[in-house]
């Protein structure tokens, strides 16, 4: 069976909420966006990667390290928004992955992980994947910036939230309720069929996304599964200055190992 055709698309907003321009700010010689390029390149199964952006200071910046680019409206509300107006236009594209542009320390792995059910499923039964991790500390587990996904048997999730779900109704301290339940980390890396991604687009907000303010209850809200495959890899996803700094840090530690 021929190897479906598999492109990375990465979101880049100009006007980020709490850091501005982050796409844009350096991690050690580099602009973030070119560090999130270069990882989702090294995945093997991805054969192309695009930046779809908003902005020309971001154009810009993916021509000059001789990465490809789209220009994408302005107004659009979120990522998935991006990468979908970016996917039309996209003829020989089979299954797209949405890497965060915000992940410069994306383990390319995790992203070939998070394609291989799609992949391997010859009947299109999974039309979304994504990757989990299982919670290892209590400050991970309480941390309402950190999204839960709960699993069923089969690896599909069935619901993400801010929240500490399942609830513990047993009397355990809560700083230990990790030892006694699986609880799973969601990563915002997903990987989409093409002709899903474009219809899932087009919904309208559901009620769960909107109070949860996370887009992909949208999905499951309207009746279709999310295919997990649990990573032991772990990210710092780049929202504020000190994540930044964590994240130079980090570089630095690879740079010194590689050296």
């Amino acid at each position: 069976m021929k190897k479906p055709k598999v492109i990375a698309i990465i979101p880049a907003r100009y006007a980020s909420t709490r850091l501005h321009a982050k796409a844009l700010i350096d991690l050690c010689g580099k602009p973030m966006i070119q560090h999130v390029y270069e990882r989702t390149r090294q995945a093997a199964l991805i054969d192309r990667v695009i930046v779809a952006t908003d902005h020309e200071m971001i154009v810009e910046a993916v021509r000059h390290f001789g990465g490809e680019v789209i220009m994408t409206p302005a107004e659009l509300k979120s990522g998935s928004d991006r990468i979908a107006f970016a996917a039309k236009s996209l003829d020989d594209a089979d299954i797209v992955v949405n890497v965060q542009g915000d992940e410069p320390l994306i383990e390319p792995q995790m992203i070939d992980q998070a394609v291989i059910p799609l992949i391997h499923d010859p009947g299109s039964k999974v039309n979304v994947g994504t990757v989990v991790k299982r919670i290892r500390a209590s400050e991970e587990l309480w941390n309402p910036n950190i999204v839960k996904a709960i699993l069923d048997a089969e690896g599909n999730v069935i619901y993400f939230s801010r929240s500490v779900i399942p609830f513990l109704r047993d009397n355990i301290e809560k700083n230990s309720w990790h030892l006694h339940h699986a609880y799973y980390k969601h990563f915002g890396l997903y990987v989409y069929r093409k002709e899903f991604l474009l219809r899932f687009s087009a919904w309208n907000e559901a009620s769960l996304e909107r109070v949860e303010k996370l887009e992909q209850l949208r999905i499951i809200e309207n009746g279709y599964r999310i295919k997990t495959v649990v990573t032991e890899f772990d990210t710092i996803p780049v929202d504020t200055a000190e994540d930044a700094d964590r994240v130079r840090k980090v570089l630095e530690q690879e740079k010194v190992g590689n050296s």
